[in-house]
């Protein structure tokens, strides 16, 4: 009633917004040639068609991403669910992430809901929040052949208004661009959407050269969709890339961390970074990759890791980002802590160093988050306690990020960088009972020195201190860095053993 109040006092008709009156359904597709219109084109009205018989089911939809629109659209705007959720849908897939575009200005929008908020400067948009759901929705956006931009070319302010159709040609790809009412069930389709992805085409919308220039991130999605959905990249939009790879370095660092995380959780994280490398993009995000897939050892645990990622996010499991960077850099942080040793450097410090050293180089290139990195460096931190059998074990497996560093050194056992013996001994004692565990630690505790689980007891140091306590030798100087705690089991969140890239409790 209120909403309905509203609408009459603005003098706004529902009937006159509806998608029927945007454009007629006997509209044909538009020629490749259309779908990239100069700005000076003229409005073109959509093909409609039915969201149904395009194989959308209403159910698939996300029910606050439908109420965002019923809202709207009671309010007098035009509303519509836009981007991945309806490409996902018409090509069978569960989305994950639903977007609303409307008429209605930000402040309009947060008016109409109880819990809304506007973000961004650079492009504002309103997050409308329904539990722990939240629904991005933007206003349609104007063409502009005056927008702010940097000397490269990308757009630095963008908070021009403007019609259903100049938004449309403002998307990235004609996949992207398609619009659908879960309200009267239809899909408008401005620029041959439908029928790309009939054909498995990932197009450009525009000149992809300009296109790219507004925003170097586009040509990481060229590469995370192509790979992701399992389309051939037009030709025109995939010329460019290579000749414009440099402006990725002109990304925010913490944009990029966004994006890359989107791209190594697609489900599709290998096919992506062997892509980044053909087009010469990963210079700009990850610039260590190309030296570890050169090795063949490290190349080897990278597609481990990333193979076994990708089989958890397609089985609907969670992933630690922390975990697939620790994956992604680790090869380098190996090989620094093997030179330094072999140096003479004490084994903890080494690693310490070589941590801190590759940190700070990609640092440069992307901003992981603080939280991501205390879990890599964890991971990292108890490969050396991981290596070695014995009483030591005891309050290893107490360690708050056991869980993460075990599943990360069954990894380096699959990957041939450790013994077999050692990664079976350490899941006999994870899943032993105390029984099995005690005997365990005594077959160690006879075992030769050098022999056994391929590990290597240590011998105490000239000099060390009567009554130390017997696992302070044998964890070669290492320092729980948290507080015992007992290991984080699948119910906490955290992995599981045999399930690796699982993720650790934050």
């Amino acid at each position: 009633m209120i909403l309905d109040f509203i609408r009459r006092l603005l003098g706004r008709s529902p009937a006159s917004d509806s998608p029927a009156a945007a454009g007629s359904s006997t509209t044909s597709a538009p020629s490749p040639a259309a779908r990239s219109a100069s700005t000076s084109s003229g409005p073109a009205g959509p093909r409609v068609w039915r969201g149904s018989e395009l194989g959308i089911r209403r159910e698939q939809i996300s029910s606050a991403a439908i109420r965002t629109c019923e809202t709207l659209q009671r309010g007098g705007y035009k509303a519509f669910v836009v981007g991945g959720g309806v490409r996902d849908s018409l090509l069978g897939l569960q989305p994950k992430d639903f977007d609303v575009a409307t008429d209605a200005t930000p402040e309009d929008v947060q008016a109409l809901f109880r819990r809304a908020r506007i973000i961004g400067r650079r492009f504002k948009i309103v997050h409308v929040m329904f539990g722990r759901e939240t629904i991005e929705t933007s206003t349609f956006r104007a063409l502009q052949t005056d927008a702010e931009t940097d000397e490269h070319g990308r757009v630095l302010r963008d908070n021009v208004f403007g019609t259903q159709h100049e938004d449309a040609l403002r998307r990235d790809f004609t996949v992207n661009a398609l619009y659908y009412d879960p309200i009267a069930d239809q899909v408008l389709d401005y620029l041959g959407g439908v029928a790309d992805l009939k054909a498995r085409v990932l197009r450009m919308i525009g000149d992809p050269a300009t296109r790219y220039r507004e925003d170097p991130v586009r040509m990481l999605r060229t590469v995370r969709f192509a790979a992701k959905l399992q389309f051939d990249v037009d030709a025109a939009t995939l010329a460019p890339i290579r000749s414009l790879a440099d402006l990725i370095e002109n990304v925010p660092s913490a944009r990029l961390f966004d994006e890359m995380l989107k791209l190594l959780e697609s489900g599709h994280a290998l096919a992506c970074l062997h892509k980044l490398r053909d087009e010469g993009l990963h210079h700009g995000v990850l610039p260590m990759l190309d030296v570890i897939l050169e090795q063949p050892h490290g190349a080897r645990f990278v597609e481990v890791a990333l193979n076994q990622t990708d089989e958890r996010v397609r089985a609907g499991k969670s992933v630690s980002p922390g975990f697939l960077f620790a994956t992604l850099l680790w090869q380098r942080v190996s090989d620094r802590w093997q030179a330094r040793k072999a140096q003479g450097e004490h084994s903890i410090p080494a690693l310490m160093e070589a941590m801190d050293s590759v940190l700070d180089e990609q640092a440069a290139k992307l901003a992981i988050q603080r939280r991501h990195i205390a879990d890599m460096r964890e991971i990292w931190g108890l490969q050396p306690r991981l290596e070695r059998t014995g009483r030591a074990a005891v309050r290893v497996i107490e360690h708050l990020r056991f869980r993460a560093g075990y599943d990360f050194m069954l990894l380096r056992v699959q990957a041939g960088e450790l013994p077999e013996e050692l990664g079976q001994w350490w899941t006999d004692f994870v899943e032993g009972d105390p029984t099995a565990r005690e005997a365990l630690l005594q077959a160690a505790a006879s075992e030769p020195r050098g022999g056994g689980s391929g590990t290597r007891r240590r011998r105490r140091r000239s000099g060390a201190r009567r009554g130390a306590r017997p696992d302070a030798a044998e964890s070669d100087g290492a320092v729980d860095d948290a507080p015992a705690a007992p290991a984080q089991s699948d119910a906490a969140g955290g992995p599981s053993a045999g399930n690796p890239v699982g993720r650790p409790a934050d």
